[in-house]
């Protein structure tokens, strides 16, 4: 959906947020600061006693789905029963797991979704010089996380089949609708290109990727690591679960390879780290194999092109927005110039040297 004249994103003030985490919450905050988000609204709120919490409140599209915030909850949910370090989403005073508030943020009154979570310790990976073994670790908790999400298979999960999202790799054809924002510059040759074989050889194969619940989204900013004395790091959260959705586990091992090559010093080093640790778990078949490249460099054109899409709805947002664009660009050029036979080369090679350690 082009939502190019929508105004979704909630515009709280801090007092704003401070004040609705006492009226619905009972938490009286003394600290508070806003975090980093793409079309949602986050706070870290901080009480008396020290503790500290994350206020989310969801874009008003977003929110129009209030049974989709449930199952992203109870996914949260599983999952921590399982080990793996999600945030807690915090009842409000009348015990209930989400409010829906109606407020004007300056384009009319919207109903927003408004959750409060505990607060996971640690940095975003895209903050902290992870090693290849880190990466390894990723890869096999994506995919026990995929794995372990399958118990939520039940007939309430039909929610998850969220195939008019934009952002899903199943769309990327959608993408071509926004390339007037990439007019002038020398990459929009690359991104038509790339669709164009994405057209070519992903599409005729979609049908033999194996679906399941995916996370959806866990790029470089959505998992949290903290440094442990030798040198390496442990995940400490996996952020964000608003892209939940019943997809395909080679998107969900594509998007963490592209954002995890973000940031790295050794961009081309990470693919094979990464597969790695996801096959370990849920091996990759044939054919899924044979779309790793374009499907990672398909998920870099989504994000160039609707971020800089984005920025032209949300200027105030421009930094948070680019963030792809910083490194992405180089980073998409490359790839390109490389070529699929090269890079997949690189990465299926490195990905057989990976074991435990």
């Amino acid at each position: 959906m082009d939502t190019s004249d929508v105004k979704p994103r909630p515009t709280l003030t801090l007092q704003q947020a401070a004040d609705m985490v006492l009226q619905l919450y009972g938490v009286r905050v003394t600290k508070i600061f806003t975090l980093p988000s793409y079309i949602d609204q986050n706070f870290l709120v901080v009480d008396g006693d020290g503790t500290k919490y994350v206020l989310k409140i969801m874009n008003s599209e977003d929110s129009k789905n209030p049974a989709q915030m449930a199952m992203q909850t109870l996914a949260m949910s599983l999952l921590q029963q399982h080990g793996v370090p999600t945030q807690m989403v915090m009842p409000t005073t009348t015990g209930e797991l989400m409010s829906l508030e109606e407020m004007d943020c300056g384009h009319g009154s919207k109903i927003y979704c408004v959750r409060l979570m505990s607060y996971l310790p640690g940095k975003p990976v895209a903050q902290s010089p992870v090693t290849l073994q880190d990466l390894y670790h990723v890869g096999k908790l994506a995919a026990f996380l995929d794995k372990t999400l399958q118990q939520l298979m039940t007939p309430d999960s039909d929610i998850l089949q969220r195939d008019d999202v934009i952002w899903s790799l199943s769309n990327i054809p959608l993408v071509e609708n926004y390339l007037s924002v990439m007019d002038g510059d020398p990459l929009q040759d690359v991104i038509k290109a790339a669709i164009g074989q994405y057209k070519l050889y992903v599409e005729p194969k979609i049908v033999l990727f194996r679906k399941g619940i995916i996370h959806g989204d866990l790029n470089d900013h959505n998992i949290i690591v903290t440094p442990l004395d030798n040198g390496h790091h442990k995940v400490s959260g996996i952020l964000d679960f608003a892209m939940l959705m019943n997809g395909y586990y080679v998107h969900e091992v594509a998007i963490s390879i592209m954002y995890l090559m973000l940031e790295n010093p050794s961009p081309m080093d990470v693919g094979g780290a990464v597969l790695a640790g996801f096959e370990s778990v849920i091996p990759l078949n044939d054919d899924e194999r044979d779309c790793l490249f374009l499907l990672v460099v398909a998920r870099l054109c989504q994000s160039l092109v609707y971020g800089r899409h984005n920025v032209q709805k949300y200027p105030d947002n421009r930094k948070y927005l680019m963030t792809t664009a910083k490194n992405g660009t180089r980073l998409l050029t490359k790839l390109w110039e490389l070529g699929k036979k090269q890079v997949e080369e690189k990465w299926f090679a490195d990905a057989s040297t990976y074991s435990e350690k």
